[in-house]
């Protein structure tokens, strides 16, 4: 599954060969609250966190060692050893086989919010309740707290950055062709196939057949939830409801009458699309705004953020496309440290903040999203909107209760050959996403799964 790793490339932050993907990700929050594991004293924790200790951090993170740094200036006993194990599935694939070979895995890693529920059916994660996880809850964003909480109330990491959707677009395109800025999706339509008779070479936007990312999101949005994990064993998939087919539809009408493009996304061809006014809008996320300014810097100026256009005005809502959080490996000898570790770099006020001004992610802390000197930056890139603002309110509208599959790859790699490969042929959506969720649900009892469909 693609995911929000690379947008760091163009942005001066990470490395070109790294592939952009998104989305969120979380197990079930349904199903019976349990009585939580015990919780560890402040003696314990004041005692490892005067131990010298040495950590393993895996992180694809560029320059994430300023962050370790201001933990390791409070907690000087503890050493951090950061590790780039590679972005997200090649981090991935080392981190199974560390886990299986019972040697060489982190004490901490990155891991996506879709890879969440993966890794902790595999009990490969630590629950950090009993290390104060609970207490620090409503420092983060409600959503992104969903998205690392499992059924029994468990907590499997600490949000990191978020994606949450919006419409990026180009003000000068719509200006001269006289385009409203589309507040719904059938308002959207309509400019769509507007510009297209005014100008056929302009694309209104373009949906990338090879990221299931921005697919997920824009289900998110519309009110679909296409996966519930309600047993160890036992999944819900439902990848060809009502909802998933009329988000299909309506994009399908518009690949068919030309108005919108199946470019692949993050390539050369799309970059330099960006770069000269093929797209008038990228349906993207909150990272967004950050990536446009290195990959398209001769648009300077003629850009600006919008929320998604809405399916029901009176209930304005979001998708996520994008996100990581930080996570305690089971194994580790140090959990406690290591939990507090990972706690510290996702919520101390400087290190949250360096993120933001540093990497450039879009925070998960309630306190930077309601920070003015992050909100109210006003970059020359968009005219000088305060286009943080724009997505701390979309943030708001994302719904908590989304949920992953315990076999994100499967689900990324289904969706490129049959809806992905649908859109590129202009073929029927519709039995696109039948074959989608034969394919998944197939998987999922082949791997020992209770699939409801």
């Amino acid at each position: 599954m693609l995911t929000r790793r690379a947008v760091l490339t163009v942005a001066g932050v990470s490395t070109a060969s790294l592939v952009l993907a998104a989305c969120s990700g979380g197990s079930s929050s349904s199903g019976p609250a349990t009585v939580g594991p015990k919780t560890v004293s402040q003696a314990e924790i004041d005692k490892a966190m005067t131990t010298p200790t040495e950590l393993t951090f895996w992180s694809w993170v560029p320059r994430i060692e300023k962050e370790v740094a201001l933990f390791q200036a409070k907690y000087p006993a503890i050493k951090i050893k950061v590790v780039n194990a590679g972005a997200g599935g090649p981090e991935y694939t080392k981190l199974r086989t560390a886990l299986k070979a019972g040697t060489g895995a982190p004490d901490v890693a990155q891991i996506e919010f879709q890879f969440i529920p993966t890794f902790s059916l595999t009990k490969s994660l630590v629950d950090l309740r009993p290390y104060g996880a609970e207490a620090i809850k409503d420092k983060f964003v409600d959503w992104t707290w969903g998205q690392v909480s499992g059924r029994g109330g468990e907590v499997w990491g600490y949000p990191q950055d978020t994606g949450p959707m919006g419409m990026l677009y180009r003000k000068d395109i719509f200006d001269k062709y006289h385009i409203d800025l589309p507040t719904t999706w059938d308002e959207f339509a309509a400019a769509s196939k507007k510009l297209h008779a005014a100008a056929p070479d302009i694309n209104f936007t373009n949906l990338a057949p090879n990221n299931n990312g921005v697919w997920m999101g824009l289900v998110w949005q519309a009110g679909g939830r296409p996966f519930k994990t309600t047993a160890a064993d036992a999944v819900t998939v439902s990848v060809n409801d009502e909802i998933s087919k009329k988000v299909g539809a309506y994009w399908d009408g518009l690949i068919k009458d030309g108005s919108v493009s199946t470019d692949p996304d993050f390539t050369d061809a799309w970059f330099q699309g960006l770069a000269r006014g093929k797209y008038a809008t990228w349906v993207s996320a909150a990272w967004g705004p950050v990536f446009l300014t290195g990959s398209a810097k001769g648009t300077s100026g003629k850009w600006r953020a919008a929320p998604l256009p809405q399916w029901d005005p009176s209930k304005p809502a979001a998708g996520n496309w994008g996100g990581s959080t930080s996570t305690v490996i089971s194994g580790t000898k140090n959990p406690i440290a290591a939990a507090k570790f990972a706690e510290f770099i996702n919520t101390d006020p400087e290190s949250t903040k360096l993120f933001t001004t540093d990497q450039f992610f879009f925070p998960a802390t309630k306190a930077l999203l309601e920070d003015p000197s992050f909100t109210q930056q006003k970059p020359a890139f968009y005219g000088g909107q305060a286009v943080n603002e724009v997505f701390a309110k979309v943030s708001d509208t994302v719904d908590t209760s989304f949920t992953w599959p315990p076999f994100a790859d499967q689900v990324g790699t289904d969706w490129d050959e049959t809806v992905g490969k649908s859109f590129t042929n202009k073929g029927d959506v519709a039995a696109a996403l039948d074959d989608w969720q034969k394919r998944i649900a197939d998987y999922a009892k082949s791997q020992g799964f209770n699939v409801s469909q």
